[in-house]
């Protein structure tokens, strides 16, 4: 019964919409009409100016923090590791496919940090180094989230040997490149766009 309460939990602490409830609640819009039409950090920026974004993008990376902590305090001791992972994996599924908008949702990045961030403290530094240097270097948010995302599952492997961490941590890389899929066929054909500075709604993307 308390893995069930705690899967509930984290789906719904995933499906808070922040991106789309702080956008509605400042601008009246909706976020899913403007930029990349992703209900996340990186468009609410675009939208509402940065520090809304780094706002957002905190609250996101929250939701994934609070949801490892409260399994892990719920969870009996002895508990199978992949109740644990499970958990994780669903305040993902929560953010990414939210009941509040109808199963849209946003890409997952912030609340895949909070997860790495509450499980694998090192692997998290390493992720979000990595991430933030793909960003400067090639001004791609996409690119520097699929990338990174793409070599967490290595990284934790070398450092648990465990194989349900290997599964779920390539299973949180796979739903950051499924939700980045059209992103990924934009930078194939070189019109993806890059993150200006400061970030900001431009013409086109209205």
């Amino acid at each position: 019964m308390s893995f069930t309460i705690i899967i509930f939990v984290s789906y719904f602490l995933g499906a808070i919409p922040f991106a789309y409830i702080m956008t509605r609640l400042i601008t009246g819009k909706d976020v899913r009409s403007y930029g990349s039409g992703n209900v996340g950090a990186t468009n609410a920026a675009r939208m509402l100016g940065f520090k809304y974004g780094v706002l957002v993008a905190i609250l996101d990376v929250l939701k994934g923090i609070l949801a490892v902590t409260i399994a892990k305090t719920l969870l009996p001791v002895d508990a199978p590791t992949y109740y644990l992972l499970l958990a994780a994996l669903t305040v993902i599924i929560g953010h990414n496919w939210s009941v509040f908008l109808k199963f849209s949702g946003g890409k997952g990045v912030a609340t895949t940090f909070g997860v790495i961030l509450s499980l694998y403290p090192l692997v998290f530094l390493i992720f979000l180094l990595m991430w933030i240097s793909l960003v400067l270097i090639t001004r791609y948010v996409s690119l520097a989230s699929i990338v990174s995302a793409l070599i967490v599952p290595i990284i934790v492997y070398i450092r648990t040997g465990n194989i349900y961490h290997l599964l779920f941590t390539l299973l949180f890389a796979a739903l950051i490149v499924f939700r980045h899929s059209s992103n990924i066929k934009r930078l194939i054909k070189g019109n993806e766009t890059k993150m200006t500075w400061p970030p900001g709604v431009k013409k086109g993307d209205l």
